[in-house]
């Protein structure tokens, strides 16, 4: 069982219900996020059932499940949710576009980017400051001027911040300027860093690892949720399969099976999955098709001299028909595409 405090709880409040589940015989484990502190409770559920622990003060919620993932199993969350990053809301009834570049590289090519994104119709903008990359000899990212670049950009063109961090130590710098924490394939299980995105008080999109199953990406998942963050959107971005003609395979079936399985909003990456330009607006498509609730695609002025993932950037002329697919397609699948909502000071005070 998992007990959920409010956020008004008080220590107080926790103090009383890890007692009451230590004189039942049964084990409490505390943990404290930003904002809301969750207890796990080990031992019989039946005694526990007996304590009434809904009505004691400062308990939000009670939940019994029996798969491992328990905060984000749709088990005792009938209904999916919807995560809000900066005003945008992603979640059933919109499907929501989130575009920029794959890395930041100059504030020049981050506003032309950003300025296509949004024409497009994006609400929230990608980029990159720091890169986790195969090769050791690739472009890093810039590290905190990337982030600098992409507040200015926010600044500019009201599109709210999602960039990746890479390091469980750079979780706090990074949510100083972030609207949403990325998480990447290839950190999908450093639960280090999980943890701590958990407790940064930050939306936090959690890319499915490369060679992950949907149980293991659901329980990447419960790691975040686990330090008081429910703030969780998936995104499924391709696995690594036998086939070598994509980048990677999207599993396009993911899609319903996580809605099915988690109240969390799962949107899709059709840029990193098939890794070239002409299979992006395809797997839009067939994104928008199965539900998902958003797609993340990457866009560049001039990819032909991009630092990171040129090949799957989107130009103008892509652009207008990615524009055309999310004002046409959703209505047809019973969606919206996402406009934003005014958030006052979204990412926080910015260092300086």
């Amino acid at each position: 069982m998992v007990v959920v405090m409010a956020p008004e709880a008080t220590e107080a409040d926790v103090d009383a219900v890890v007692s009451q589940v230590e004189t039942a015989g049964g084990d409490a484990f505390v943990s404290r996020g930003v904002n809301r502190t969750i207890v796990g409770l080990v031992g019989d559920v039946r005694q526990f059932g007996a304590l009434n622990l809904r009505g004691m003060r400062g308990v939000s919620d009670v939940l019994r499940v029996s798969v491992p993932y328990k905060l984000v199993s749709r088990e005792n969350h009938p209904n999916r949710s919807v995560v809000r990053v900066g005003g945008v809301p992603i979640g059933p009834g919109t499907m929501t576009l989130i575009a920029g570049p794959c890395a930041v590289e100059t504030p020049e090519q981050t506003l032309a980017a950003a300025q296509m994104a949004k024409a497009a119709g994006a609400t929230l903008l990608r980029g990159g400051a720091f890169k986790p990359r195969t090769s050791p000899y690739a472009f890093p990212g810039l590290g905190e001027a990337g982030l600098r670049i992409l507040a200015d950009v926010r600044a500019e063109t009201g599109l709210p911040i999602v960039t990746e961090v890479v390091d469980a130590g750079d979780v706090a710098l990074v949510a100083s300027y972030a609207d949403m924490l990325q998480i990447g394939t290839r950190n999908a299980q450093n639960f280090t860093l999980l943890q701590a995105a958990g407790e940064a008080g930050r939306p936090v999109m959690l890319k499915r690892g490369m060679s992950g199953t949907i149980d293991e990406w659901l329980m990447a998942a419960e790691y975040v949720a686990q330090r008081g963050n429910l703030d969780i959107v998936l995104c499924e971005r391709g696995i690594r399969t036998f086939e070598k003609a994509t980048r990677n395979t999207l599993d396009i079936s993911a899609v319903p099976v996580a809605q099915r399985l988690s109240h969390l909003p799962v949107i899709v990456d059709p840029s990193h999955s098939g890794g070239r330009r002409d299979l992006v607006l395809p797997l839009t498509r067939a994104a928008i098709a199965v539900g998902a609730d958003g797609v993340i695609i990457d866009v560049h002025p001039h990819p032909e001299t991009a630092l990171c993932d040129g090949p799957q950037a989107l130009v103008d002329g892509d652009l207008r028909e990615l524009a055309k697919i999310v004002r046409d397609l959703p209505g047809i699948v019973g969606r919206s595409l996402t406009v934003a909502e005014p958030a006052p000071n979204p990412a926080g005070t910015v260092p300086v």
